[in-house]
């Protein structure tokens, strides 16, 4: 084959386009860039990629699925892992959405490697109303599992028809379940149970935020040996977290930034609907209480991007910054997928 320039980018590639989010490579295929004048090759490229990969945005399959609670999740009277939404039409790619969840879900996907792995927790966004599994789920798992990374998408419940309770509280509950179950498990996962992060997207950038900054305030009774375990993360990345201030621009009253927070990382764009004032607020909050945290906001890039290009936008640069974050406190020593292309 020539030598042409190359370009890494994962099954998802919008239709037309040799492009791909920054950071992430794809292990089976090199994808490259054609000189215009080679028409017949690239037409010969895009039929062997088609029929060599699902269709793009198609969540991958988890290396395991486990039940967040042993019965009922707390205050549920069903027990519904959800259904997915019609895809929408408009969108290349398309994303899954999951909705009418009761019975949340944590979907595993390990790092290889021989010392124990961190792992990150991933709350998909979607308003609370459906969970948005694969743009702002595996896509970022597998991104970390480049890194290094071990990661457990985290399907949590999603709104009731007439909510009895704030609509943060059952994703905090399932968000503390899930860090104290994959402490349970850390030896059989080979995960370091000390370096147990959360990384959220929009509406589970809020879930996320709740469950770093409300560590000493449980959301449930405990009910067996995995309510043992701490329910505080690690460390936190909040992706264009949604509604975290109220209409005064200060903290909603249940995000009580403490001591105990943990370090924290923020992306957002100053042009996002939800304003990216939810992360400038919580990062002005952590840095008086000397907390370790870093803020980066995009002039443009708007909303719900996930991993995916958005253009006219720099935006999608946004995981080789947090793979740097991610390496300048120890939780990958790997430069795999943060050179710009």
């Amino acid at each position: 084959m020539p030598d042409f320039p190359r370009l890494s980018t994962p099954e998802d590639v919008p239709w037309g386009k040799i492009t791909a989010p920054r950071g992430i490579s794809h292990p089976k295929l090199s994808f490259y860039r054609f000189p215009v004048k080679r028409i017949s090759l690239v037409v010969v490229f895009i039929v062997t990629v088609s029929a060599a990969f699902p269709s793009p945005g198609m969540a991958r399959d988890a290396d395991q699925v486990l039940d967040l609670w042993p019965a009922t999740a707390p205050g549920e009277t069903t027990s519904n892992p959800g259904e997915a939404l019609p895809r929408r039409e408009t969108e290349i790619p398309p994303a899954t959405r999951i909705t009418g969840i009761t019975r949340p879900t944590l979907h595993l996907y390990l790092a290889k490697g021989e010392s124990p792995r961190p792992l990150v927790l991933i709350f998909p966004g979607g308003g609370y109303k459906y969970v948005v599994v694969d743009k702002e789920g595996s896509e970022a798992a597998d991104w970390l599992n480049s890194l290094g990374i071990s990661a457990a998408v985290v399907r949590y419940r999603t709104l009731e028809p007439e909510p009895s309770q704030p609509t943060w509280v059952r994703p905090l509950q399932d968000g503390q379940r899930a860090v104290r179950l994959t402490r349970q498990h850390a030896k059989e996962w080979n995960i370091d149970p000390d370096r147990i992060g959360v990384l959220g997207f929009s509406a589970g950038g809020q879930a996320a935020a709740v469950v770093a900054t409300r560590s000493e305030s449980p959301g449930y009774e405990p009910i067996d040996a995995v309510d043992n375990h701490s329910c505080r993360p690690d460390f936190a990345m909040l992706l264009y977290p949604w509604n975290l201030v109220n209409k005064e621009g200060t903290l909603q009253e249940w995000v009580t930034a403490s001591p105990a927070t943990p370090p924290t990382l923020f992306i957002h764009t100053h042009d996002d609907g939800v304003s990216s004032l939810s992360s400038a607020v919580l990062y002005v909050a952590l840095k008086q209480l000397k907390i370790p945290a870093e803020l980066h906001i995009y002039s443009s890039g708007g909303h719900g991007y996930g991993l995916r290009p958005v253009e006219n936008s720099d935006v999608d640069e946004w995981p080789q910054r947090a793979a740097n974050w991610l390496r300048s406190r120890g939780l990958t020593d790997t430069k795999q997928g943060t050179e710009k292309e």
